[in-house]
């Protein structure tokens, strides 16, 4: 992929996003060339009656700061993702995060699709382009992109792909989704 750049080195930064527990840390160590940086807590008696662990009540752990993860494409193009904190309680976190990403994931669970309208909205709202991705659990009910697209009312630019993000091959399929909508919008905007 040619950036038209010179030869100075060029760093693209991803957020990853969505509600609690559908699968943002999990996206990023399954695509991370490092050991990804974790800030995972112990769920305690203090998140009762703050964070919904419906649909996922397995769920024993939370990212409260961000994931951190890197890829190196070649020689001088590397990849940051940075997971956002799912739980509106840690979302003043977002803005700091957000600053000069290329764009965004906006990983949803068809159990708990509408954990996904705050990260769409925050998107939106800051022009910042971003793609839909559908982690499909087992168990939860499959839909097709296009269910998706619909329930979340979302504009038809807007890429909608379903994934399984603990398989690095799915995960580099939506990172090259969000990577190829982000340089179209960049190209419109001009």
């Amino acid at each position: 992929m040619d950036f038209g750049l010179s030869d100075e080195p060029v760093a693209l930064k991803i957020l990853i996003a969505g509600g609690f527990g559908v699968g943002k840390t999990t996206l990023v160590g399954a695509i991370s060339e490092i050991r990804p940086l974790r800030t995972e807590e112990v769920l305690s008696d203090r998140g009762v009656g703050v964070d919904d662990t419906d649909g996922v009540e397995g769920k024993t752990t939370t990212t409260v700061a961000m994931d951190f993860g890197r890829i190196t494409i070649r020689d001088g193009l590397v990849v940051y993702l940075f997971g956002t904190p799912g739980q509106e309680r840690f979302w003043f976190m977002w803005d700091e995060l957000s600053y000069g990403a290329l764009g965004a994931v906006v990983l949803a669970d068809t159990r708990r699709l509408t954990d996904c309208f705050p990260s769409i909205d925050y998107f939106e709202q800051r022009g910042t382009p971003f793609v839909v991705a559908v982690n499909c659990f087992e168990g939860a009910d499959q839909y097709d992109a296009d269910d998706v697209r619909i329930a979340l009312d979302l504009d038809p630019e807007v890429p909608v792909l379903l994934c399984d993000v603990r398989q690095r091959a799915s995960a580099k399929s939506v990172l090259v989704m969000l990577v190829e909508h982000a340089l179209r919008q960049l190209t419109i905007s001009r």
